[in-house]
């Protein structure tokens, strides 16, 4: 008589299984122990998960069915009571160069989310902090100034360009403006403005002069909506002393000039940023990603050192290596011709030759034309001028042109892997790696192990309104970053490359990913978790492996530690040998 609330295996010959007949409790610890061979790994993830993911498979629609593969039906008479089933073993996460711990464990997303809701933009070439602000918002700003001030409002549609501008001001004059700021001088657009083209200007529309007054908003709104219009977001707010052309037919006296953007813009260098998105921070989507390394943070470079690998070596005896193994009559021709303008001999090693001339061999003359002469198959001496490009940039320009995968791997003899010059390993691009939470920006965050990170998280100061965006986000990213501290990874950075991790470590951190799931009513199989694991650790594995159990899951875990047999509420001990004598 089956119960519900077990999980009944009849008749198992997996491998070296004899005819196994065994009733498991659900929703409990299971641990199958035994000698290495006795059969353990037969029962769990050949008989017990492959029958289990089977028949879930089985269940999808025949379309779904060819995008998953399909597992043998395992030689076994029947097993009731089946879950679907998720295993857990060693075989290491993910070998894509894009897969992290932050990525693998789902940290990442929330990551994202944070710094996306929640983060200050800065400017990324001088450091400012910069806010994007509606235009209700500026014209609140403006109406706070005194009753009685005078202002100009300004549209600065050219800030620091060289050119004459004939044209604009041609445009300017047909829309109805009749005076414009010219590098800080107030000039009626009726005159002619004759600029030179070799200097950077300044130019701001007036668009319009006005005293405040408390029934002031609407002229206001409107002129401030003009110079949002015309110069692309901007708008400054300038303070007049007296009106300009009286007697003296002087400029006015000018007071402090205040910028607003309706974008996010530094005010100071005019670098703009995008609408922060949580794909903003994706180092796997072109918004956020480094241009230069595609987000992985790293690239193949031409190793100057793998060039010249023995610098004793004199230019005659080999010394550049790419040119030395070529049967080529043109890279000897060069050797000669840079070595004769030099004036130095091609007997003396690398390492004693001047340093400009080890530069010039390896990144080129910069565009100044050096003299080559030759003798051709007919014994004439012939000679040509020429720039040399440098054996870096020659090879890193093969390496970009060529469509020949052999050519391909010639060239990578001489590259290394290095991080981004760009990004610095951050793989983000710089816009995004300018937003910070807390005055961290999210790649600064992902450097921290985990247990720094909870740390950290513990200390963030926000404001009322952030927290209150924020607190749910928090509290996934809080209850992952202990979910892995709690499988012994704490250490673990969240940028850690998931290839890098170990069997024991991939498969914790899967682990601790299940956990952050909160899935029930599934079957759990896992494969020697405890690994690599010291005591310590060990406890508050189990702890974890409980905590999965008490969710509402089966968790069946093959495992020889004594702990691991002492905590489990079914124990099933295989033998009494190994192969074919156990089972």
């Amino acid at each position: 008589m089956i119960q519900s609330g077990e999980i009944v295996v009849s008749g198992a010959r997996e491998h070296n299984l004899k005819d196994l007949h065994l009733r498991l409790p659900r929703n409990a610890l299971v641990v199958i122990t035994g000698l290495s061979g006795s059969g353990k790994s037969s029962l769990a993830f050949d008989t017990i998960y492959a029958e289990g993911q089977r028949r879930y498979v089985e269940s999808l629609s025949a379309y779904a069915r060819q995008f998953l593969g399909q597992m043998d039906k395992p030689d076994v008479d029947s097993i009731e009571g089946l879950s679907p089933a998720i295993s857990i073993d060693q075989k290491t996460t993910s070998r894509n160069p894009r897969s992290t711990v932050g990525t693998v464990t789902e940290i990442y997303d929330y990551l994202r989310l944070l710094w996306a809701r929640v983060g200050h933009p800065h400017c990324y070439n001088c450091g400012r902090p910069i806010e994007a602000q509606s235009a209700e918002q500026i014209i609140d700003q403006v109406m706070m100034l005194p009753e009685g001030t005078k202002f100009m409002v300004l549209a600065p549609v050219v800030r620091g360009r060289k050119g004459e501008y004939g044209k604009l001001f041609e445009e300017l004059r047909e829309q109805g403006f009749t005076r414009v700021k010219v590098d800080g001088e107030l000039r009626r657009l009726e005159e002619d403005i004759a600029l030179d083209k070799k200097y950077k200007h300044d130019i701001a529309v007036v668009i319009d002069r006005l005293v405040m007054r408390p029934d002031l908003r609407k002229r206001l709104a409107d002129s401030i909506e003009t110079a949002v219009a015309r110069a692309e977001g901007l708008v400054d707010v300038e303070h007049v002393g007296r009106e300009g052309g009286g007697a003296g037919g002087g400029p006015p006296e000018r007071g402090e000039v205040t910028t607003y953007s309706d974008r996010f813009m530094c005010l100071h260098c005019g670098t703009s940023m995008p609408e922060l998105e949580p794909r903003t921070f994706s180092f796997n989507s072109p918004h956020g990603a480094c241009a230069r390394c595609t987000g992985l943070g790293s690239q193949m470079e031409i190793d100057p050192e793998l060039i010249v690998p023995d610098p004793s070596l004199s230019l005659n005896q080999g010394a550049i290596l790419p040119w030395s193994t070529s049967a080529s009559n043109y890279y000897e021709q060069m050797t000669q011709a840079i070595a004769d303008k030099w004036e130095v001999d091609m007997d003396t090693p690398w390492e004693d030759l001047p340093e400009e001339l080890r530069h010039c061999f390896l990144y080129g003359t910069n565009g100044e034309k050096i003299y080559v002469s030759y003798r051709n198959r007919y014994g004439r001496r012939r000679s040509y001028m020429t720039t040399f490009e440098g054996i870096v940039r020659n090879l890193e320009r093969r390496y970009r042109e060529t469509d020949s995968d052999w050519s391909r791997e010639k060239i990578e003899e001489y590259m290394t892997l290095r991080p981004c010059p760009e990004c610095h390993g951050a793989r983000l691009r710089p816009e995004s790696l300018a937003v910070k939470v807390g005055g961290l920006g999210v790649h600064e965050f992902t450097r921290l192990s985990a247990q720094r990170a909870i740390a950290w998280l513990e200390e963030l100061e926000l404001s009322e309104t952030e927290r209150q965006i924020a607190r749910l986000i928090l509290r996934e990213i809080d209850e992952r970053l202990r979910f892995l501290d709690n499988v012994g990874v704490g250490y673990l950075s969240l940028e850690r490359a998931a290839a890098t991790l170990s069997g024991g470590e991939a498969q914790r951190i899967r682990l601790a990913t299940q956990i952050g799931s909160s899935l029930v009513g599934v079957l759990y199989i896992l494969d020697e978790p405890s690994i690599g694991l010291h005591q310590r650790d060990n406890e508050r594995l189990i702890a974890t492996l409980e905590r999965l159990r008490d969710l509402g899951n089966t968790v069946i875990v093959v495992e020889h530690d004594e702990g691991t047999m002492r905590a489990a509420d079914h124990l099933i001990d295989l033998g009494p040998g190994a192969g074919e004598h156990g089972g």
